[in-house]
């Protein structure tokens, strides 16, 4: 153990280990996917607890996670190994790779969707779809059998760069660049949005709740479910990347850091895509389409539409690969220790098998009708993920970190001490999070009401 840790790679500064946590929790979840679903919700509603789902359960399992990895410096499964040798908690930490395996797998697809878009903008493309039918457009590109997984290989084959170069030459240095860019760009496109006309429709949407449903079973499971794919939470990403930590970097601030950064580039995605679509008088609830179909026709009608559409796809890129770069983290650690392999033989061998899963996912959009249980592969893997793996894997978490520790080692470990936050927290994970967790999921698949 004790040459592991000598030999084991650690970030070069705090503020790099915080943005490489943002940039695993600022991915297509935050800027795509919390838009999608506030706009399938409601809006303010969905904000409220969503907001809320983060400050109670999301923040304190990011410390769980931050403090499981830092005391055991090891891969997601090494962790439970260290910590609990011979009991069963180590099954969390295979559920961790298998999800990054599932997750990444799809999410490569989908951000090969993006890497198409932004070079149609960039080289004019975009501009020459007839009639501007840009449903037709992005319904024919995902259901050709060739073009998507291209995008997908070369979106895999960057991914894969990155995580070779290693912890802090690769996903510390590209985070570290990526983030502020990120920041940057959503502020400057948010204020451009506010200034098209559907500003007060756009914010009273996102910000004025509908208070009859703050207590809707969908709005509470769809936050949950938001608030863990966000955060990237109960896949073992946290865990991991605390394993590269050193004693001295303070735990509970990076918590607190990562879910106020990770919340906030949310709401600025949320101004930035509200006001533009009412502008428009496009729909807010349209699901996936609103990116692909919708925004489009949004950035059609802007003077400088192609520079703003070219902006906007690669912020969305951005992203994508800030997060994509962590979930290959995640099993390539496991698998660089189990195999004692070098790290570039591990990340392609492990980047390679990931891209082949992803393939199905790609086909089964139109060129290959491939389903699972009534569902298209892709679906199926992002719900299987979404709605299984990541809750159960926030609950095995909590009660690991509530129960399997004792409670003085669990507050010194996460720095918070002996005191009444340290106290409320520990309560958090060993019950509150845990049973809404279980509720939420229970309801979810139909067990209770």
């Amino acid at each position: 153990m004790d040459n592991e840790n000598k030999n084991r790679e650690h970030w070069g500064s705090r503020l790099g280990f915080i943005l490489a946590c943002l940039g695993s929790a600022v991915g297509l979840g935050n800027v795509w996917r919390f838009s999608t679903t506030a706009g399938e919700n409601g809006g303010g509603a969905f904000l409220i607890v969503y907001l809320l789902i983060v400050l109670i359960i999301g923040l304190p399992v990011v410390l769980a996670e931050f403090t499981i990895g830092r005391k055991a410096q090891s891969d997601v499964v090494g962790a439970f190994e260290k910590l609990a040798p011979g009991k069963p908690w180590k099954i969390m930490g295979y559920m961790g790779v298998a999800t990054g395996f599932i997750i990444l797998s799809f999410y490569s697809v989908i951000a090969g969707w993006v890497m198409k878009y932004f070079f149609g903008y960039v080289t004019g493309a975009i501009a020459n779809v007839p009639g501007q039918d840009f449903t037709s457009y992005f319904t024919s590109f995902i259901g050709q059998r060739y073009e998507p997984v291209i995008w997908q290989f070369i979106f895999m084959t960057l991914t894969i760069g990155v995580v070779i170069a290693g912890v802090k030459k690769g996903i510390e240095a590209a985070n570290k660049l990526l983030m502020p860019l990120l920041g940057v760009l959503l502020v400057v496109l948010s204020i451009y949005s506010l200034t098209l006309g559907g500003a007060k429709e756009g914010l009273t949407f996102l910000f004025y709740p509908d208070w009859d449903k703050l207590f809707d079973p969908q709005v509470i499971l769809a936050a949950l479910g938001q608030a863990f794919f966000s955060l990237s939470l109960g896949m073992g990403t946290l865990i991991t990347f605390g394993g590269y930590l050193s004693r001295e970097h303070k735990l509970p601030s990076a918590a607190l850091s990562v879910g106020l950064l990770d919340s906030s580039v949310a709401i600025i995605s949320g101004v930035l895509i509200f006001p533009a679509v009412f502008a428009f008088g496009q729909d807010p609830s349209s699901g996936p389409g609103l990116v692909f179909m919708t925004l489009p026709n949004v950035f059609e009608q802007i003077s400088a539409g192609m520079l703003v559409g070219a902006l906007f796809f690669f912020l969305l890129f951005a992203a994508a690969l800030s997060s994509s770069v962590s979930l290959l983290e995640v099993t390539v650690a496991y698998f660089m220790r189990k195999l004692q392999w070098s790290r570039k033989q591990t990340v392609v061998l492990i980047g390679g098998i990931i891209f082949l899963l992803g393939i199905p996912s790609s086909l089964a959009q139109g060129a290959i009708p491939i389903t699972v249980m009534g569902r298209d592969f892709l679906t199926f893997m992002d719900q299987l993920s979404g709605n299984v793996l990541l809750p159960l894997g926030g609950v095995i978490i909590a009660l690991f970190m509530g129960w399997a520790w004792k409670k003085e080692e669990a507050l010194r470990d996460s720095d918070l001490g002996n005191t009444w936050v340290g106290n409320v927290w520990i309560w958090i994970v060993r019950i509150i999070a845990p049973l809404a967790i279980l509720i939420i999921f229970l309801n979810k698949i139909g067990i209770i009401e």
